[in-house]
């Protein structure tokens, strides 16, 4: 089937292109009820906005969420809801519809459908993780009534390392990371990669806490599974991992195995889950964020009818695309674990 929706229980389809009339999400499943304002999702859509610092794209997106179905009187009914953020600022005489741009998905759109929306790379475009937020901050809703909370953050930009956590100045900086320091020159290092047209890559951590143990299904719908193909849906994630992650390539078992006591677990390299069930613990996941492709170096090329060429990718782009992806991963593990929580509820 068209990869276009995610989910069981809570169920989501995006819809739209980068440079179309708008973006938006149908959200499917989420229980009758619960209060919901177009404020509380553009509260988290703002995160994710463009033109925010130094260091995001110039684009003005506004997006501000427009709920055309779903609710009454503020509150969800239980049926369809449908979230529509329009564009308002395209320039899409910045992007030439005979050109392939490395790094980007227009070779494979053109490969695979026979056509393309070239226009800020339609569909392939982060654009539409906007819609991907919306439907986060309603997963967000229902989950903070359980008592669950989720939260990301950089802990790297190239070559710079956090080395502190102080949760409280992730929202205080540009980078949205946890170490003030390491945020400033995290700044730098992306300044200093773009003054020389080029763009940095990063590593995003997500926490979920508050998560009940249960959650997730054996065998193929394992809570970590399904939150890797949430995670590496998402565009410019290159590599996702739970807990310790590819570090137990180097582990003994004795230093990888959670100790379990009457108050716990002693340790978390499992990351919260288990058998791809959570176990009552902190789930972290890391994502890996590549480099923003669109650079305005010379790049070698081809264009759609087969020649070789040169490209200077012009537009507005983000230098390093950790401090917007932040909401979006939020956004993705939220999902999840809306929909195992509902998956959970229907067979308890």
């Amino acid at each position: 089937m068209p990869g276009n929706s995610f989910g069981e229980f809570f169920r989501i389809t995006t819809f739209g292109e980068s440079h179309g009339a708008g973006i938006g999400v149908v959200i499917d499943g989420m229980p009758p009820g619960f209060a919901i304002s177009e404020e509380a999702i553009w509260a988290n859509l703002k995160k994710r906005a463009p033109g925010q610092s130094s260091v995001t794209t110039s684009r003005q997106e506004k997006d501000h969420p427009r709920i055309l179905s779903g609710t009454l009187n503020g509150q969800t009914t239980g049926t369809p809801i449908c979230i529509l953020m329009e564009n308002e600022d395209v320039r899409s005489a910045d992007y030439d519809p005979a050109m392939f741009r490395p790094g980007h998905a227009d070779y494979t759109y053109f490969k695979k459908y026979g056509i393309r929306d070239h226009r800020g790379g339609g569909r392939a475009s982060g654009r539409e993780t906007a819609a991907r937020v919306a439907a986060g901050a309603v997963a967000k809703i229902l989950l903070h009534h359980h008592g669950i909370a989720v939260f990301a953050h950089t802990i790297s930009v190239g070559n710079v390392h956090a080395t502190r956590f102080e949760q409280s100045a992730i929202e205080m900086n540009p980078i949205r990371c946890a170490d003030p320091e390491a945020a400033m020159a995290m700044v730098r290092a992306i300044e200093k990669a773009a003054s020389k047209r080029d763009s940095l890559g990063g590593i995003v951590e997500i926490i979920a806490e508050g998560v009940p143990p249960g959650l997730g299904d054996p065998v193929f719908n394992k809570l970590d599974a399904l939150m890797a193909m949430a995670l590496m849906s998402i565009p410019a994630v290159k590599g996702v991992e739970i807990g310790a992650g590819f570090k137990v390539a180097a582990m003994r078992g004795s230093e990888n195995n959670d100790p379990l006591t009457t108050n716990g677990f002693l340790a978390n390299n499992a990351g919260g889950i288990l058998g791809g069930i959570s176990n009552g613990e902190k789930i972290i996941a890391r994502i890996a964020v590549k480099p923003t492709p669109s650079i305005s170096l010379k790049q070698q090329t081809r264009r759609q009818s087969g020649e070789p060429a040169e490209i200077r990718i012009s537009g507005r782009h983000d230098p390093c695309i950790c401090p917007r992806i932040v909401p979006v991963a939020e956004s993705m593990v939220a999902i999840v674990l809306a929909d195992r929580w509902l998956a959970q509820n229907a067979i308890r």
